[in-house]
Formats: C-alpha cells, structure tokens, sequence
C-alpha cells in the first residue's frame, strides 16, 4: 500500500488529515448560481474538495421509456424513468472548468466522476487531478482501465460490488501500472439506514486489498462518516446541498452547510484524539501523578512502633512510598517519630 496519494496539491494517507469531499451531485437544481453557492458553502465547511458527475442523460443511459428503462428498485426515485433521472441530475459539462477555478481559486482541490470515455476525455482536457468511478460503474472494466492507464488517483466507490468485484477493478488498476487507488465503503441505498453501513468493512477492506480505504457516505447526519475516521477512512465523501427543503434528485440523503462544518470540525477532533500508539505520559499527565494514591502516616508514630493498618493508609496524593510496598512496610518499625500526615519515606523504616 502506497503511504501517501496525492490529489493536487494535497496529500491523503499516513500523518496527513482524513481528506474531506463535498459532493456536489444534483444538488445545483440546474442552476449555476446555485452550483457555485455550494462551492462556496463546502469551502465555509472545511472540505478538501469538491466532486462533480460528468455526463448527459445520454452518455449515461437511452431514452427508452421501455419496462428495462423505468426505475422500480424500490428508491426515491422509482416512477421515472433513467433518461429523465439524469436529464434533471446531471451537471453541464459547460460548468464544470469555471467551477473548477472556483474551488481552486478557494484553495480546495475538484474532480469528477466520468461515466464514459468521452467524460475521460473531458476532464483530462481540464487536468483534472483525480478520478472517481462511481458505484455503479465499478463493473465497467473497459471504463477502469482506460482511467488507470492515465496515471492518476483512482477512486472506486464499492456500494453495489461484491468481493469479485472489487478484486477485478482493483487487478484492473494494477496492470495499468496505477497503484493510487482508493477504495471507498459505499452502501447504495439513499438515504443509507445505519444498520446497514457495515463501516467495519474500511479496515479489513485496505488489509485484504492492500490499498487506502475512505467512505462514500449516504446516510443522514455525520455520526458515521466520524466513525469511519476512527476505522481507519482516509477520504470521507458526502453529498452537499444547500437546503434539504429545496428538493432535487439528491437532495433527500444531502447534508446542509451547518451540518457539513459540524461532520468537519468533528472529524478533527477525532484526528487529534487518535494520536498514536504510545504508552509515554504528556507533561500534564505526569503532574497529574501526584494527585494518584501513596502511603501516609494517618496517627502520630512514635519511634520503634510498628507500622499497622490503623497508623498507615494508601491514599491520596502520591507523596509517599507506592501502594504496592503496603504489604512490605506492615510491621516494621519505625526508626523516627513520625506526625500525622507525613507522607510515608524509606527513611522512616526500619528495614533491618
């Protein structure tokens, strides 16, 4: 597995923050003043990067209005049809270089998803850095291997792959000679109900692969994409709009601004609770030793009595012989008078 990827001018992998993606899907409503809002709005948020979708209802799907063709799987988008759904959802190509500009001119990376190899050819005249494959297209091995073959970031969202298919798009990458892949858990299901996220798949999934892991993330809120962090994700995508209320084909199983910044500022603090694997102890911490437990003389001691459990206690603070000498100190003697409250020193036993 590589260490690092990186993605413009940023860097994913060890040391580095959970890379955060603002999906800007449908949620545009075909209106680009709305479309840059939201750019602006994953910029007040905290993301990395904004995502777009590359394609025309035509480039993507028939206009058929035959039974293969109607949408019935049981989704929010069911009694349409595919040509209508991605008539309404798609993001026209003629945008897509301005809004590119945009988010780099606001210091965030872009990239898309290409659906065919006209949307390849596309974005690489736009150099975009990186490619996403969606879900769906995760089986279109000719579609794989000629984004590979362009030697860069690769991301495969997984939402409807089994095992197999994951292993031939991934071998699909290697023989292209790109081994910047990024795997992505993805349950594609809108909006994703929690039981069904299976987020512990992240860190047996870059084991079993040998690849960097993240998640594509469709379920409400950002109790799960936080999670994912903690699991492991290194990239953490989620759908932006600017109001739930406005509707759209995405809009359902989109988060809103204050949402999006609460899900970053939380990932963050994640990051920071992680740290690393250490036993050492932080400057406070160590001072917080004093207030643990040791052996104090709790009555008067005169010199030569014996040390009981009436005249000697393990409490706090830590000023004294360690507990764990307890069962040793019991019985000997005093060489000294020893006062009340006098935390308990070798050189007030008689060890002989």
């Amino acid at each position: 597995m590589l260490d690092k990827i990186k993605i413009g001018n940023r860097y994913i992998g060890e040391g580095e923050k959970t890379f955060i993606v603002a999906e800007l899907s449908a949620n545009h409503l075909q209106d680009y003043g709305r479309a840059e809002q939201i750019v602006y709005a994953a910029k007040e948020a905290g993301a990395d990067a904004v995502k777009l979708q590359t394609y025309t209802a035509d480039t993507i799907t028939l206009d058929c209005d035959n039974e293969y063709f109607q949408i019935t799987q049981g989704t929010i988008w069911d009694g349409t049809t595919c040509h209508k759904l991605f008539s309404e959802a798609y993001t026209p190509w003629e945008w897509q270089p301005k809004l590119m500009k945009l988010a780099n001119d606001l210091g965030m990376e872009c990239f898309s998803s290409p659906f065919d190899f006209t949307a390849v050819d596309f974005m690489e005249e736009m150099k975009m850095p990186a490619y996403k494959v969606a879900s769906f297209e995760i089986r279109d091995i000719p579609l794989i291997r000629k984004i590979a073959g362009l030697g860069k970031p690769i991301i495969l969202a997984t939402g409807i792959a089994y095992l197999e298919d994951i292993e031939r798009a991934v071998k699909t990458c290697r023989e292209a000679g790109n081994e910047q892949i990024i795997l992505l858990k993805c349950t594609s299901t809108y909006p994703t109900p929690y039981e069904d996220m299976n987020i512990r798949v992240i860190p047996n999934m870059a084991e079993v692969f040998d690849c960097m892991t993240g998640l594509s993330d469709h379920s409400m809120g950002s109790s799960v994409a936080v999670a994912s962090v903690a699991l492991g994700a290194r990239m953490v995508e989620k759908h932006l709009t600017l109001s739930r209320a406005d509707g759209g084909p995405d809009g359902a199983f989109s988060i809103e601004p204050a949402e999006f910044k609460q899900m970053v500022d939380e990932i963050r603090i994640v990051e920071k609770a992680l740290g690393k694997v250490t036993y050492e102890l932080t400057d406070k911490q160590e001072k917080s030793r004093e207030e643990g437990r040791s052996l104090f003389v709790v009555k008067d001691i005169k010199a030569g009595e014996l040390f009981t459990e009436e005249n000697m206690r393990s409490i706090r603070p830590a000023f004294g012989i360690a507990p764990m000498y307890y069962d040793e100190v019991l019985g000997k003697k005093a060489k000294t008078d020893i006062e009340r409250g006098t935390p308990l020193d070798w050189k007030h036993i008689d060890l002989g």
